[in-house]
């Protein structure tokens, strides 16, 4: 799996033109303007950045973002994206010490697009019942209780990168979304980190 993603499915710097999903992005000029072109291979890679940023370019050889080939059960209108990235996303520089062992256990997590809060966890076990059959209980989930109003802002602004670049190619007044990161002991190919983005086109534009 691991040589297929990084050798095959990964196109560094280049459109997702295996993914046999298609996504409402396709047609958007504002990306087809910044897809890579032949000659831009020719060219010497740039200095790598230190950590995954906003302002990163969506044709930067960098990342590769693809639609996922196996999508988790989520509505057909919703797409489940991912970027995988060649920089580290969880940097010092990012995390303070106050909230590294929690981002370690969590991850990092956000919202895009609308301004309504999320469902409140409380309504979680209401939904593990569909998760029976793979043994997924409350007593077995791992979470970190809730910081105060100072520790989350942390948590929040660790993830400040991810969500500005979310926010640029998902614009908030077409989309909403919803993104996460693993942690590191939960990446399926281990120092390759990607972020997993669910996208939803908002109606009546």
């Amino acid at each position: 799996m691991e040589n297929y993603l990084i050798n095959h499915r990964l196109q560094w710097g280049k459109p997702d033109t295996l993914s046999l999903l298609p996504s409402a992005l396709d047609s958007d000029t504002r990306l087809k303007d910044v897809s890579i072109s032949p000659s831009k291979s020719n060219q010497p890679l740039p200095d790598t950045p230190e950590y995954f940023k906003a302002d990163i370019p969506f044709d930067s050889e960098f990342i590769s973002i693809i639609q996922n080939s196996w999508p988790y059960s989520v509505p057909i209108e919703i797409e489940h994206t991912l970027i995988w990235s060649r920089v580290p996303i969880f940097h010092p520089d990012l995390i303070p010490p106050e909230v590294d062992p929690q981002i370690q256990q969590d991850g990092l997590r956000g919202f895009t697009g609308n301004d309504e809060l999320p469902p409140s966890p409380s309504t979680l076990p209401e939904c593990l019942p569909a998760l029976a059959e793979w043994g997924i209980t409350m007593d077995k989930l791992v979470r970190s209780p809730r910081g105060s109003p100072e520790i989350e802002e942390m948590v929040r602004n660790a993830g400040r990168e991810i969500d500005g670049f979310v926010k640029r190619r998902w614009v908030e007044r077409e989309w909403e979304t919803a993104w996460f990161v693993n942690p590191p002991r939960l990446q399926s190919v281990r120092g390759l980190a990607h972020i997993h983005v669910f996208a939803r086109k908002k109606e009546n534009l």
